[in-house]
């Protein structure tokens, strides 16, 4: 049951999209995924859940978005999940520095990414919960995930857009085979291609999003798939690697821990204090949300939630 409702953070939510939509500072929709190519950039929404129930959105928070690259949360807690620590000794859990797709450190680093949430580690992530199983399986669980952990089985995968992503996807299939080549793929690289493409697909709205990330929050009454200690861990990451090449500025302006997608959205965590979801289709130049970054900046300083 919803506890009593905060009037401020409402009122905060409202203002946050009314500012957003006055600076009509949108960036520009991932180019190399036609079906995110072609959304009007022109568009924001933002829920926040808080430990007691309550629920609070602003903007076109009904909108189904392609999460993307917020499906690695999912995906590593799934991989965790089934294999435990032993998914570090394939993937490290330092920051990049580096955009999400390069194969600069993969190469100097002989074939180990530098974390789960570029797209190398990702590959690998996703393999280790493959590992032996049909692809239509290792989904089945990522999506079971999100959405016990979101409340909610309305939650599918958008086929079109994995249809799109696996069309237009040729760095990561570069990727996957450099993987292949040290080693660090046990699954053939089509097949742990395909499921990563799936994966990404996932469509969500932001309200979705936040219950899906209340675990993540370490709400008391979250549902029981994610540990507490786990959930600190993945929470460390997201504030060192969320971002890619842009966590240290996101963790600079927000404060706070989050993961980004190129399809506009963001999943941020105010540990012990709320789960907010965010989208806006626009990139900045690091390939995470623009409108999306600065009302998160907005809302953290409006409540005061950065962790700093």
């Amino acid at each position: 049951m919803s506890g009593p409702k905060n009037t401020a953070l409402q009122a905060a939510l409202t203002k946050i999209d009314q500012t957003v939509r006055d600076e009509a500072d949108w960036g520009a929709p991932a180019q190399y995924i036609p079906q995110l190519a072609a959304i009007d950039p022109a568009q924001f929404a933002i829920s926040v859940c808080l430990e007691n129930g309550a629920e609070y959105s602003a903007g076109q928070s009904d909108t189904r978005f392609s999460i993307q690259s917020i499906s690695k949360v999912f995906a590593l807690i799934a991989a965790l999940g089934r294999v435990g620590d032993a998914l570090w000794n394939r993937v490290g859990r330092e920051p990049s520095g580096t955009s999400f797709d390069s194969v600069i450190l993969l190469e100097s680093e002989k074939g180990r990414p530098r974390n789960p949430f570029v797209n190398a580690g990702a590959i690998v992530t996703t393999d280790a919960l493959l590992s032996g199983r049909e692809p239509r399986l290792a989904l089945a669980e990522i999506i079971g995930i999100v959405r016990a952990m979101a409340s909610d089985d309305d939650i599918h995968i958008d086929a079109s857009v994995a249809r799109s992503e696996k069309a237009t996807g040729a760095r990561n299939k570069a990727l996957a085979h450099y993987l292949d080549s040290h080693g660090n793929l046990d699954s053939e690289p089509e097949l742990t291609l395909g499921t990563y493409f799936h994966q990404c697909a996932i469509e969500m709205t932001t309200l979705q999003l936040a219950r899906a990330g209340r675990g993540l929050a370490g709400f008391a009454n979250a549902p029981s798939v994610l540990p507490l200690r786990r959930a600190k861990r993945i929470n460390a990451l997201m504030m060192t690697c969320g971002h890619y090449d842009g966590s240290g500025e996101f963790a600079f302006r927000v404060g706070l821990p989050g993961k980004s997608g190129v399809g506009g959205g963001l999943l941020v965590i105010a540990p012990g204090r709320a789960s907010i979801g965010i989208w806006s289709p626009g990139l900045d130049h690091y390939g995470n949300s623009k409108a999306g970054t600065r009302a998160a900046a907005l809302l953290s300083n409006a409540m005061r939630w950065s962790v700093f």
